[in-house]
């Protein structure tokens, strides 16, 4: 069974937030009323794609992990995805959605110094874009983030500690 990124943040979605376990699972539900099986390595990899792709977020809340609709989702509920929350047993999670813009802000702000570091113009280019996504996202401010990664199409493989000084 296979997922889009945006499929998975639908499903997420519909709870507010879900553990990977969680989500696990609701997707495994989602298999067993298609009368599909479900494939963990494939299912993992699907999670990390989200996840790197800024379709999901992850977040810590009190010592979990929790997986959250992130900034660049346009989250779609898969068929049968309204029945999960009538199956499954999940806690509700009221969630700062400050604190979580920050969360990712911080996310998103090493990673552009390493991309931009790197000179990897692609992913610069994705988050250039993702920095747009989550300020529309979240009430955050991510213009230092831009400037981070206008670096990375200056001067490819420059360290960006050599260039702010």
């Amino acid at each position: 069974m296979s997922h889009t990124t945006d499929e998975l943040a639908g499903v997420v979605d519909l709870f507010g937030a879900l553990t990977a376990d969680e989500l696990r699972e609701a997707l495994s539900e989602l298999a067993f009323k298609r009368g599909e099986s479900v494939d963990d390595e494939a299912l993992t990899a699907e999670i990390e794609r989200a996840l790197a792709d800024y379709h999901l977020v992850e977040i810590d809340r009190d010592g979990d992990r929790l997986l959250v609709a992130g900034p660049a989702a346009f989250p779609a509920v898969p068929e049968h995805g309204p029945d999960l929350p009538h199956i499954m047993d999940v806690p509700d999670r009221d969630l700062d959605r400050e604190a979580v813009g920050e969360a990712v802000a911080d996310r998103l702000r090493e990673e552009s110094r390493t991309v931009a570091a790197a000179g990897e113009t692609d992913r610069a280019e994705r988050l250039l874009d993702v920095s747009y996504d989550l300020e529309a996202w979240a009430p955050v401010g991510v213009a230092d983030v831009r400037e981070t990664l206008d670096r990375a199409f200056e001067s490819p493989g420059t360290d960006c500690a050599e260039r702010t000084n």
